[in-house]
């Protein structure tokens, strides 16, 4: 018997386009398997916050902390249990309409932060106003640096500080978009990003590294002789000599399996990469191509990009790579984004602890590993 007389057409049509609808779901959408990664982020403690985004959290030199930037354009202080978030700084002085879930550009969004352990003053690189600096005690930042070699600092993203040297480094994200539009950054293939070293004794600021895609997270290796810094977009960690016979120069440390944010120095040297994502093929294609990446973004709202990206199922990823060749040493996931999602920062602190940021969530999380 023919297969037209034993299915109905109407049957037949809609099932096909099911079909094809779940193929093209596993193949397009479903974010990759992490060979050797260790599903145990979602053992982490949960520490809500009242303020969506803590994108970067640091402890001050007195080990207190952590402190968190978020979204509403404030650095808050975590007093624990008993006394929770407290306010500790704020970029801008406007603040009037700042909202705990959406960024404001005048309320400012601050991004990585650094403690500069000899003096207690907190560095601060706001997607939207420059690099910031507010004392010990906190308040009102004040602005250090918002213009570099006659262009303006857009997107300040993370930094750190050679405290022997009075230096420090920061990225520059963008000459076009600010934090607001971060995935716009990557998608569209646009290489003005660059690395900004500020001498604090001369007070100037010279880009040192150019002609990369949305760098993201940046850290000084344990000697101080390179930094390295990460492009969202093509999943590089670009190394820069600072000291030595190849001071000047540049090359590739390594390549990470997801879409790398910040990064963070270990005590023993080596280095921890959040992941906002692990990859799909959909973001594979729109970040290779400059031409899907250019109709995504002319066409599609941002959290449809982000949505798509993450595969419909935000979740939450770490790397840490060898702070001498770069090799992948372990990863650690939230597979299903039971715990985590959104990571930005993985910070690992002395005790064994390590503490995660998020760029969008309203929390922050603590993985004790002993």
């Amino acid at each position: 018997m023919p297969i037209n007389q034993k299915i109905p057409t109407w049957f037949a049509v809609p099932a096909v386009f099911a079909v094809l609808s779940v193929i093209s779901y596993q193949t397009l959408i479903v974010p990759e398997n992490l060979e050797g990664a260790k599903n145990v982020l979602t053992m982490a403690k949960t520490i809500p916050i009242p303020v969506a985004g803590p994108e970067s959290i640091e402890f001050d030199p007195k080990g207190e902390g952590p402190y968190a930037a978020v979204v509403d354009g404030r650095i808050l202080k975590w007093r624990g249990d008993d006394l929770g978030w407290v306010d500790f700084a704020y970029t801008s002085p406007h603040r009037g309409n700042c909202s705990k879930t959406e960024v404001v550009p005048t309320c400012g969004r601050p991004l990585g932060l650094t403690f500069e352990k000899k003096t207690g003053d907190l560095y601060i690189c706001d997607g939207y106003l420059g690099l910031m600096k507010v004392g010990p005690e906190g308040g009102l930042a004040e602005l250090i640096v918002d213009e570099a070699e006659g262009r303006k600092v857009m997107f300040a993203n993370q930094g750190d500080i050679d405290e022997e040297e009075d230096v420090f480094y920061f990225n520059d994200s963008s000459d076009k978009y600010h934090f607001r539009d971060v995935f716009f950054v990557a998608v569209s293939g646009e290489r003005s990003g660059r690395v900004i070293r500020y001498d604090k004794k001369t007070k100037e600021a010279k880009v040192i590294m150019d002609n990369l895609v949305c760098n993201n997270g940046l850290a000084l290796n344990k000697d101080r002789s390179f930094l390295i810094t990460c492009e969202s977009g093509t999943s590089l960690v670009h190394r820069y000599w600072i000291k030595g016979p190849k001071a000047g120069t540049r090359d590739i440390f390594a390549k990470v399996p997801g879409y790398p944010d910040n990064i963070r120095l270990t005590s023993t040297g080596d280095f921890w990469i959040g992941l906002h994502c692990k990859k799909n093929l959909i973001g594979r294609l729109i970040v290779k191509y400059k031409w899907l990446g250019k109709l995504v973004e002319k066409t599609m709202k941002l959290e449809y990009v982000i949505a798509f990206i993450n595969g419909f199922k935000p979740h939450g990823v770490a790397v840490k790579i060898s702070g001498e060749t770069g090799e992948v040493l372990e990863l650690l996931e939230d597979k299903e984004g039971k715990t985590m999602k959104y990571v930005s920062e993985a910070y690992e602190r002395d005790d064994g602890k390590l503490w995660f940021g998020s760029v969008y969530w309203p929390a922050v999380w603590v993985l004790d590993r002993k």
